[in-house]
């Protein structure tokens, strides 16, 4: 077939996305596909009305790439593309939104505190917090602008820092576990969880450069839990893919707190990493699916839609 990968865009996440692209080109070549690869910035909207391709294959990540913007535009221009659709996309990019969904479906979310940019004050807003406590953008990802907050000042600084990646930002509890991620992906009414995998950060916490530097996490593939954890986060996963309308394939992150109680969800990846480090293709692996097999599934599953 014909395919065009879009990759880098402009988001905070384009040094992921330049990576992701790279690998998801080579893997399409070696299956003896048609490639077109696209650096994609809004700017350039041309380069996407004038393309001629079998189907597109979304390598971007965080804004303009994940967040339903760009789907919105290929279902306009009749485009096929790889993973969910517009309005998906759009609910899971927010944070805030999506753990609504989350929450009527019956997952555990963590409590929360949401903050805008416009009514935020810094002597008047209510920031009786818990500590530790998580400040992050409501609308971005791989933990950019996130801070681990252990006082007031630290998250007074913290809340600086993500609004300036987004004008609306969470304040969560912060909850101690194992960090685990599940892979989905299948049909509609068919979805599958793939192995959980455990990640084991190299740093205190899972940020940018241990989730894209090489060694800086382990994964453990199947997750060190026990059967009905494994079970419970497998279901959980397929059920927020769902709830939130998601397509094709999705990675759902999980807490499973050290406490024993029942672990909280963090958010849905509708376009998560393909890097040599990600850890969609790790789970893939687990059950026999090497990483261009995996992309040419992926793309099997997109033209059923």
């Amino acid at each position: 077939m014909k395919i065009a990968v879009l990759y880098g865009g402009v988001s905070a996440e384009r040094e992921v996305s330049l990576s992701t692209g790279q690998q998801i080109i080579a893997a399409l070549e070696s299956k003896g596909h048609d490639v077109i690869g696209i650096d994609f910035h809004p700017s350039r909207l041309h380069e996407l009305l004038d393309i001629e391709a079998d189907v597109v294959f979304l390598g971007l990540h965080g804004k303009y790439g994940e967040d339903g913007r760009l789907q919105g535009l290929l279902d306009m221009l009749n485009i096929p593309y790889v993973g969910s659709g517009a309005l998906a996309s759009g609910i899971a990019m927010d944070k805030a939104k999506s753990k609504q969904f989350f929450k009527e479906a019956g997952i555990k979310i963590a409590k929360e505190k949401v903050l805008y940019k416009k009514s935020y004050k810094e002597d008047q807003t209510d920031l009786s917090f818990d500590f530790p406590a998580v400040v992050k953008p409501n609308r971005e990802g791989s933990t950019i602008g996130l801070t681990i907050a252990h006082n007031r000042e630290e998250l007074l600084k913290g809340i600086a820092e993500a609004f300036m990646h987004d004008d609306t930002i969470l304040v969560e509890q912060f909850v101690s576990g194992k960090e685990v991620t599940v892979a989905v992906m299948g049909e509609h009414g068919q979805m599958q969880a793939l192995p959980v995998v455990e990640i084991e950060p190299k740093n205190a916490y899972y940020d940018y450069e241990s989730k894209y530097a090489e060694g800086g996490s382990i994964h453990y593939v199947p997750a060190r839990l026990d059967e009905e954890t494994t079970a419970l986060l497998q279901k959980q996963a397929v059920a927020a893919h769902e709830v939130l309308g998601c397509e094709v394939y999705s990675r759902v992150d999980f807490i499973v707190p050290h406490d024993g109680t029942l672990p909280v969800i963090l958010e849905v990846n509708t376009l998560p990493g393909m890097t040599p480090t990600s850890l969609f293709p790790d789970a893939a692996k687990e059950i026999g699916m090497d990483y261009p097999a995996m992309i040419e599934k992926l793309i099997e599953l997109s033209l059923k839609k």
